[in-house]
């Protein structure tokens, strides 16, 4: 089997695919009204995010959430610029870019709304 997407409730569906659009590359695939629903493909079209608004449900604080506990990871080719772009548009620091074991590059950051956003540049490709 093969992951097709993860679905995340947010405040602001709207606003905020068009960030990702924008900042992150991605690409919006199916959008629609009720509820207010953006898929969102990575530039490898072989992932999606889903970000949704139904009203009968609460949406999660993720600014309050521990990073360590839901984060989403975005491969960098230049970690240090996408770190400062990102700041730049309106994210916020979490950890600035730091190597870790084995030789990546890590930062994160939280986007707009909260949601932590990892920039990370392996040293070996984890990836086929």
């Amino acid at each position: 089997m093969k992951i097709e997407h993860l679905a995340l409730q947010v405040a602001d569906p709207k606003a905020m695919a068009a960030w990702y659009v924008v900042q992150l590359g991605m690409s919006i695939e199916r959008s629609n009204d009720d509820p207010v629903a953006f898929f969102l493909a990575d530039e490898s079209g072989q992932i999606m995010l889903e970000i949704y608004l139904q009203t009968d449900f609460e949406v999660p604080n993720y600014a309050s959430m521990e990073p360590a506990h839901l984060h989403l990871a975005f491969l960098s080719d230049d970690i240090e610029a996408d770190y400062q772009r990102l700041l730049a548009a309106g994210a916020t620091s979490v950890s600035p870019v730091e190597t870790v074991g084995g030789g990546d590059q890590v930062a994160m950051l939280r986007d707009p709304w909260g949601l932590p956003v990892q920039l990370v540049t392996r040293a070996e490709p984890m990836l086929r």
